[in-house]
This record gives structure tokens, sequence and C-alpha cells, in this order.
């Protein structure tokens, strides 16, 4: 049986907040498929959840580990829809602000997972990037155009993700760009003015930053990251890379043991 996390339906656990005053060094597992956080400042605040099934993605759409599992998750939310299972998406800030000095050093280490992720999971990436003199891996805005789909069509958050991550991986596009967007809201059939004008809120701002907070109270230190919800009790279903019958099952394990 896989180990299980459990939170009580008040969760007031030590917040971790992203500590912005150093280089953001993140290391990412080419066995497991998780990219993990650094070491975070603490704070103290609640979150209350409804009395209801859920299952919880938990990632970033500039993590490349994300990209790879993609094709997983899509499947994960139609599994979820099938079962009427609630499918929520939480950003978790794996860069936020940036911050990382684009040097050769940098440039090598995300190549090389990009590789490994590639290799694993066959997900394409336009290797591009690494060309640029200069680039800031800051994936706020990115996270903050995912929150801000959210907000003006819940239902279409994951295709929406999905797009961010095909533009930026395998076009080698720039997410902090609110441009890089217009394509995405075209496919999606969503208003471009007002989501830039949403995306460039400080509502917004604020949201994502709370996005970021209720992934670090939840207790998680990596992405991707899949938590199932029965009630008040969450139950850690994935933790890196992990095909969607894996997830499927430990769900299953998880709805069996409970009964």
């Amino acid at each position: 049986m896989r180990s299980i996390i459990t939170v009580l339906l008040i969760i007031s656990l030590n917040s971790k907040t992203m500590c912005q005053e150093q280089p953001i060094q993140v290391q990412c597992d080419p066995i497991t498929g998780l990219c993990e956080l650094p070491d975070f400042k603490t704070n103290n605040k609640q979150v209350e959840w409804n009395d209801y099934e859920e299952i919880i993605y938990v990632g970033d759409p500039m993590c490349s580990w994300c990209w790879g599992i993609s094709p997983q998750i899509n499947a994960l939310q139609r599994y979820a829809n099938q079962e009427h299972i609630k499918f929520s998406m939480i950003m978790g800030g794996l860069r936020p602000n940036g911050g990382q000095e684009w040097d050769a050093s940098f440039r090598s280490f995300l190549k090389h997972h990009w590789e490994e992720v590639h290799k694993k999971s066959g997900q394409p990436f336009n290797l591009s990037l690494f060309e640029r003199e200069a680039f800031d891996y800051n994936t706020e805005p990115a996270c903050r155009a995912v929150v801000t789909a959210r907000t003006l069509a819940p239902l279409k958050t994951l295709a929406f993700y999905e797009l961010v991550q095909y533009y930026f991986y395998a076009a080698s596009k720039d997410p902090k760009q609110v441009d890089f967007y217009k394509p995405i809201c075209e496919k999606l059939d969503m208003d471009f003015i007002k989501f830039s004008e949403t995306f460039n809120s400080e509502t917004l701002k604020q949201a994502t930053e709370a996005d970021f907070d209720n992934s670090r109270q939840l207790g998680i230190r990596g992405f991707p990251s899949v938590l199932y919800r029965k009630k008040d009790q969450f139950y850690s279903i994935a933790n890196g890379y992990t095909e969607f019958e894996a997830l499927k099952r430990a769900i299953l394990e998880v709805q069996a043991d409970k009964k």
C-alpha cells in the first residue's frame, strides 16, 4: 500500500514561501521525474476546504517534468470527469521572479534535464532556447497566466496550461511576454484583451501568490505532484513523473482502503 499524507480540514501548517534573495537552485531527478524546490522561509496561514472528493494536480508550466507528464495528467483529468471527481490545479511556482544567471552552467543543467524528460516521456523539446544570449527563467508569469485562465474559463484551465507548455518547450516562445498568450487565447476562444487586462492586474498577481502558498501549505516540495483528497484527508498519489495507469491505480487503492 502506498504511503499517505493526512492533513486536517483546516490546514495549519508552517507555510513555506520562496526566498528570492539568492539564486534559485532546483534539483531535478531523471529517475523519479521530480523537480524539487529549494529551502523556504516560513509563515503561518490557513486554508479551508469544502467537504468533497478531489484530485489535485500541483505543477508549473515551465517545469520540464510537468511537460513530460502532461499527457498523463490529461488522461487523469478525463478519468476524473468520467468518475465525477473534481479535478483541480494549483500552480506551485518553481522559479517565481527568476534570479538565476543565464550562464553556461545553468544552460547545461537545463538542457540535460530536457533531454532526460524527452527520453523518458517522448515529449518534444525545441533546444533553440539555449542559443539565446540572455533569458530570465522566471516562471511566475506563466503560472499567473494559468491562474488567469482558471479565473476566466475554469473548464479550459488544463487545455490552456498544456498550450503554454507546448509553446514554451516545443516552439521556444517566451511566456513572460503577454503576446505569447494571444494564439493560445485564440485557440481556446478566449477574449485576449480581457485576458491581458486580467493577467496584468494586481488581483491576479495576488491570486498567483495564493496558489504558491497553497502548494506549500499542502506540503508540496516538488513538481509534478498529484494529491487525492477525500473529505479532510489528503493522500499523495504521485511525486514526479508517473504514468496514468499508476495514478489511477493509486487512487483506486485509496478509495478501496477507505470504504
